[in-house]
C-alpha cells in the first residue's frame, strides 16, 4: 500500500539524487550525462526506476505514431 508517508520520503530520495548530481555535474552539460549520473545516482540510493523506455500514446482509439518516451519511471 501506498502511503503518502512513502511517496513523501521518496520524493525526498529522488530530489536528494537530483541535487547530488547537480552539485558534482554542475550546469551546461548535455542532458544524456545528467540522465546517465541520474541512473548511477538512483542505483547507488536503492531508488527502483525504468529509464527511456517507449509509451504508447492513443487517440481516438488509435495508436500515434510518434517516438515518445518517458525518461524516468521511478517505482511504478
Amino acid at each position: 500500500m501506498i502511503t503518502q508517508k512513502h511517496i513523501t520520503d521518496l520524493t525526498y530520495k529522488i530530489n536528494g539524487a537530483c541535487i547530488e548530481v547537480h552539485k558534482i555535474l554542475g550546469s551546461g552539460l548535455a542532458e544524456i550525462v545528467y540522465h546517465k549520473a541520474l541512473e548511477k545516482e538512483f542505483k547507488l540510493r536503492s531508488i527502483e526506476f525504468k529509464s527511456e523506455f517507449q509509451i504508447s500514446v492513443i487517440y481516438k482509439d488509435e495508436y500515434l505514431d510518434c517516438d515518445f518516451k518517458c525518461d524516468f519511471l521511478i517505482e511504478d
